[in-house]
């Protein structure tokens, strides 16, 4: 190990153990959270979260239990997870959402963002080392440090409204995990239910109770550091091994992923993982596991839908007949297996009718998206409404055909895999901008996107885009968290927040469309040459 190694080693496992001291310190004064919610109390939430009026309950005064009152049962005899602090009277995002550490996440974010461009002009200038080379005790010290960061703040930060949700179907799924949907009354997608059944378990252990509610938020937090790990992995066959490092630490200690996992306890983290080995295994010529992860991506979260149409892109570049049939029948069976714990007594188009509820709850041309329907003022404005002659929900279906025809010529002009992860990036960015019924976070895939496809493009532009996405994802996320926007409240209420950062994804995709347009005219003409 050179000196350049050597010191970089110890400054990167100094910071290891502080970051683990700060960890057991943490975790070690955190006293639980002890009220429980009923099943019904819970899902009237995710309809409060989602922005729509709960059957019998238009009044902003009705309010949920808070405070450390004793554990309540709900009415099918389940115990569910702790939670406190509740209000409906706040706003979308701020139901939960411990405000004390908004200011330090903010001025934690301007200096990260800081740091990022500082380090860019450094490489830019050919300035920085690049003599480090590939070392495990460097790379699992980072990992470990974004990793026990992550685990000393949830105690700090406390839990949001939906993780309450979470711990509810983390209750219900360990205890009645086949009969699931009728014991919850959830209509979330059963892959991710796997996951709260494990959580579920192990919060139920004595040991664990008291650690409930950190419990759920540690499966997108080990998302966060396998992502990093496995752009490491990859920068390292395409980069060199400082960029590797560079790539890791900028994606593991970026706040738009921050702000996701460890802050609201979402689990976009995990979901952003599937799709990243999804892409992955198409550029390692692996077609049939990436139709795998995404059957599983799809039943995880219905916008996987978006970014399918790569596989298929995939598909007619190979020319084989036989791998379509091939794929249709890896993704049934595949699908089939994760369903079937769950179908048992059941209506063979359940999950039909369950995606069908799902997707019904955002009739909007916005929600909270910070998009274009948004800079135009239709936030929380009802998608059937007119928009020159046609209605939002329309010109919505347009813009997703229009966006998946330019991402396929991408594809097709390309003439390679390793546009794949360009393409899936102009898919979630475009369908996200410029497509109804969005939620505030389905951006979130883009920052992981940016850094896949500049691995495999190598060009500059990428990491430019990356960096504009997160903060694009890290503003929309952290206003709409911090109650700025409040619209299901107030669907008049435009914030400078949501009409710089809507008018900032709208110049993204179009950068983006420059950007992937130019790079296969170049591709084009080097292969003519």
């Amino acid at each position: 190990m050179n000196i350049l190694q050597k010191r970089t080693a110890f400054i990167v496992m100094a910071a290891f153990l502080l970051a683990f001291v700060f960890s057991i310190v943490s975790l070690s004064h955190y006293k639980g959270e002890e009220h429980l919610f009923s099943i019904q109390e819970s899902h009237q939430l995710k309809k409060i979260t989602n922005g729509i009026s709960a059957p019998d309950n238009h009044s902003r005064d009705h309010r949920l239990p808070s405070g450390n009152g004793p554990a309540s049962p709900s009415n099918s005899g389940e115990h569910v997870t702790p939670f406190h602090n509740l209000s409906m009277d706040n706003g979308a995002g701020s139901q939960g959402a411990n405000k004390d550490y908004e200011t330090p996440l903010a001025l934690y974010t301007v200096g990260f963002f800081i740091a990022a461009a500082f380090v860019y002009a450094l490489v830019k200038k050919k300035k920085w080392h690049h003599l480090i080379g590939h070392s495990r005790v460097i790379l699992w010290s980072l990992l470990g440090t974004g990793l026990f960061i992550r685990i000393a703040l949830i105690p700090w930060v406390g839990s949001h409204m939906d993780a309450s949700l979470f711990k509810n179907w983390a209750s219900v799924a360990a205890n009645h995990f086949s009969n699931f949907y009728a014991k919850s009354g959830s209509d979330y997608p059963p892959f991710y239910i796997y996951i709260l059944f494990i959580v579920g378990k192990v919060g139920s252990l004595p040991d664990f109770q008291q650690y409930f509610s950190l419990l759920i938020k540690i499966p997108p937090i080990l998302a966060d550091v396998v992502t990093s790990y496995l752009l490491y992995r990859l920068a390292r066959k395409y980069l060199a091994p400082s960029f590797a490092y560079l790539l890791a630490i900028g994606y593991l200690f970026n706040p738009a992923i921050l702000v996701n996992s460890t802050f609201w306890g979402q689990v976009d983290s995990f979901f952003t993982l599937l799709i990243v080995l999804a892409i992955v295994m198409i550029t390692e010529k692996r077609i049939y596991a990436s139709a795998v992860i995404f059957t599983a991506a799809v039943l995880m979260k219905p916008q996987a839908i978006i970014i399918l149409p790569i596989l298929f892109f995939e598909l007619i570049r190979l020319k084989q007949v036989k791998h379509f049939f091939g794929i249709a029948l890896t993704a049934a069976f595949t699908a089939g297996a994760i369903l079937l714990p769950f179908s048992i007594g059941k209506s063979p188009t359940w999950i039909i009718d369950l995606f069908s509820s799902t997707i019904g709850e955002y009739p909007y041309a916005s929600v909270n998206a910070y998009n274009f329907f948004s800079l135009i003022g239709a936030n929380y404005k009802d998608s059937s409404a007119t928009l020159l002659f046609l209605s939002y929900h329309t010109w919505g279906l347009i813009f997703i055909v229009a966006t998946t025809v330019f991402s396929w010529l991408i594809y097709i002009k390309g003439r390679s895999f390793k546009y794949a992860a360009l393409a899936a990036l102009i898919q979630i960015s475009g369908v996200f901008t410029f497509s109804s019924s969005m939620h505030e976070r389905y951006l979130f895939p883009a920052a992981a996107l940016a850094l896949l496809a500049y691995i495999y493009l190598k060009d500059k532009n990428l990491l430019y885009l990356s960096l504009g996405f997160s903060i694009s994802i890290f503003m929309n996320t952290f206003f709409v968290l911090y109650g700025d926007s409040n619209m299901q409240q107030n669907s008049t209420s435009y914030p400078f927040s949501m009409l710089a950062t809507s008018m900032l994804n709208v110049l993204l995709v179009a950068y983006l469309v420059k950007v992937a347009w130019n790079l296969v005219q170049k591709n084009t003409f080097f292969k003519t040459v």
